[in-house]
Order: structure tokens, then sequence, then C-alpha cells
């Protein structure tokens, strides 16, 4: 890639603090960090009340498998009411799960059926609300990289804070009260969402078939684009073999041979490294996007390596940052080239059939990582990851229509 592909390095400056915006970034920051208090709370609340470990599996699960499930009807719900109101009515639905657990924690020791049903609830709560997000985005900033940027930046620190302060609440007071934070952090978004004054869109009152015939539409969409399904494509091989494993594997190493504390501080430096890379994104302009984002890739190769071969924790914690940064620089360019070269009256379902095989592909590749790492040992699986990740690097930069794509505008 030659310097042309970033004109300047740095961005136009583009009023990006608007009014919608403000909202939006409130009602995402708020929202993300109210998620990263799940884990904590149900492990928390299940383990507290006596119940095996395996619960806590059963109840993470069943969050994420609604979501896996309806977010594609969620993409097509979101092209018919328009995102802002599935959003809102998804905070509400999430707001009623949360709030509900939060009475059945504080009051005793609910059944795990029920814990089970709710965390459903806020799957489905999920799926309702992130395929609007794609489309939001384009019309609330004139700039949709930067404003990308600046929402991955916030997802990474929410993603250290919001377990960060979910242990602290368990620690003074109870699983149910972080419910209730919980619940309080969807009304805060419903309400800052509900708040938007977004211009009326020409395909926002398109007449629309069937809720199958949408689904089909969206899907001759997909495959209209090479581009993109060649990325999502190559995605579900890296999500399964890379991204899937690469979570459970690390804390099984880092772990076993360095303590928790460890492991958490390295998690925290990964956080950092999203920083970092979400503000790189804000000043980088490459031409072309999706081949500066894969460019970024090999240092998430770096990283495995480096957890394979279980280097000294200075170096552990240098291959956590480079890749936090890789990874978080890659959202930021992909997600603002499907913003930009989707049709708004389409992106809402192309963005759910990314996430429904993102979510599939991963979750596939988490289960799947502990019993084979248990047949052949973890180094040799890191290192393969490893191997797959720069093969992925070659297909995505091999791939045409993927690494000559330009940046819309």
């Amino acid at each position: 890639m030659s310097p042309a592909d970033f004109p300047g390095g740095a961005s136009r400056e583009v009023p990006l603090w608007n009014r919608n915006f403000r909202y939006f970034f409130v009602a995402r920051t708020v929202a993300l960090f109210g998620d990263g208090m799940i884990p904590v709370a149900l492990t928390a609340g299940l383990l507290g009340a006596g119940r095996p470990s395996s619960s806590v599996g059963y109840a993470l699960a069943s969050w994420m498998a609604p979501l896996a499930v309806f977010v594609l009807f969620g993409g097509v719900l979101a092209d018919r009411f328009t995102p802002r109101r599935m959003m809102v009515a998804a905070d509400a639905l999430r707001l009623a799960g949360a709030s509900t657990l939060a009475v059945l924690f504080t009051t005793g020791n609910p059944p795990l059926w029920a814990v089970c049903a709710l965390s459903s609830v806020a799957g489905v709560g999920a799926a309702l609300f992130q395929p609007g997000v794609a489309s939001t985005v384009p019309r609330i900033s004139t700039d949709v990289q930067r404003a990308n940027a600046v929402l991955r930046v916030s997802e990474a620190l929410m993603t250290m804070a919001g377990p960060a302060f979910a242990g602290l609440l368990v620690g003074v007071a109870s699983a149910g009260a972080v419910y209730v934070a919980n619940a309080a952090t969807f009304a805060v978004s419903g309400v800052c969402l509900f708040l938007l004054r977004l211009a009326p869109a020409p395909h926002d009152e398109v007449r629309r078939g069937g809720f199958g015939a949408e689904l089909i539409d969206g899907w001759r969409e997909f495959r209209a684009r090479s581009w993109l399904w060649g990325v999502i494509a190559i995605w579900t091989v890296y999500g399964f073999a890379v991204l899937g494993p690469v979570l459970p594997l690390t804390a099984v190493r880092i772990t076993e041979g360095h303590g928790s504390g460890t492991y958490g501080v390295m998690m925290a430096i990964s956080g950092a490294g999203s920083v970092v890379g979400g503000l790189l994104a804000l000043r980088l302009r490459p031409r072309r996007p999706l081949a500066a984002g894969a460019l970024a890739l090999p240092a998430v190769a770096l990283n495995l390596v480096v957890l394979g071969l279980d280097l000294p924790v200075a170096v552990l914690g240098a291959g956590q940052l480079v890749a936090g940064a890789a990874s978080a620089f890659w959202l930021v360019m992909w997600s603002t080239t499907v913003q930009t070269h989707v049709p708004p009256e389409a992106l809402n379902r192309l963005h759910a059939y990314d996430v429904a095989g993102s979510l599939l592909m991963v979750a596939a590749g988490r289960a799947l990582a502990g019993p084979v790492a248990e047949a052949v040992g973890t180094t040799p699986l890191l290192l393969a990851g490893a191997v797959i990740n720069m093969l992925v690097v070659a297909a995505l930069l091999l791939s045409r229509p993927i690494s000559r794509l330009e940046r819309a505008g």
C-alpha cells in the first residue's frame, strides 16, 4: 500500500458532536457499560446461590443463542419500522428483563429456568437492537469513520469499566444490585434514543413486501456485493478458527501460567489496545480501507505466537496491546465501509447477516476450543491459529473486490 493511501494522515475537521450524535453516544456508552455487567452478575448470582459453574454457561448461552437466531428478523423489522423505533422497543424489553432479574436475585434464589428465560429475553432485545446501530451512524454524522472510531474507543473503555464496576457492586451489595444498575443503563439508553430527531429518509416510507420476501431481498442484496460476502465468508473461517478459540485459550494459558490476577491485567491491556486502535482510526484515512484494515491483522497473529510460546509476562502484555489495536482498527474500517457502500434501505438486513454469521461461527469455535486443546495441546492450537490468521490476511489482500475497494466519497 502506497503513502497515497493515507492522504495527509489526518481527517478533515467535520463537526461530530451534534445533538443527535451526543444522544446516540450516551445511549451506546451506557448500554455497553450495562452489557459488561451481565457476566459478572450471572456468575456472582448463580454461584453465590450454590449452583454449579455449568449453570453460568447455560445462562450465558441462553443470552447468545436468541441473539444469533433472531438478529436476521431484527434486521427486517428495523427496515420495516425504522431502526430508532426498534432500538427503543429493544431497550424497553431489556429493561423489563433486567428489572425482573434484579427483583428475583434481591428477594431470593431464583430457579435456573427463570434466569435462563429472562436471559433469553435480553438476547432477543439485543437481536432487535443490533441491526439498527449500523444504519443510524450514517444518519447522525457526516463523518462516518470518525463516528465509528469514537464509538469504538467508548466500547473499549466500557468493556473494561462495566465488569470492574459490577465486581465492585457485588462486593459491597449483591448480584441483584448489579441488575438494578443494568436495568438503569437500558432506561437511559432508551430515553436517549427516543430523543433522537432524525430527518426522514426516502426509504423509511417505502412500501415493503412480506416478511419472508424482505429476508430474500436482503439475501439478494448481500450476494450482489462480492466484497461484502467475500469478507464475511473469509470471516466465518476466521471466527471459527481464530476469534472463537482465542478467548478461552488465552484465559487458560495466562491463568494457569501466571494467575487470574495477571489474566485480568492482560484483558485491561487488550482494552487499552482497542482504545489505541480507535484513536488511530480517528487519524488515518486510507484510500482502500479494507486493505488497510487487513494489513493491521498480522498483529493478531503475533499475539497468538506470543501466547503459544508462553513468553514472559511483559511480552504477553505487548501482544495483547497490539492485537487489541489491530482488531479495533479493522472493525472501524469494516463498519465504515459497510455503512457507506450499502444502500440505506438494505443496510439493516445486510448488517444482520454479518452479525448472525459472526456470532454463530465464533460461538462454535469457542465451544470446540477446549476439547481440541485437550486433544492436541494449547500451544499447537494457538500456533495453528497464527498460521490461519496470516492465511486470512492473504485472502483479504489477494481478493481484488476486497483489497481494491476504495472509500466512499
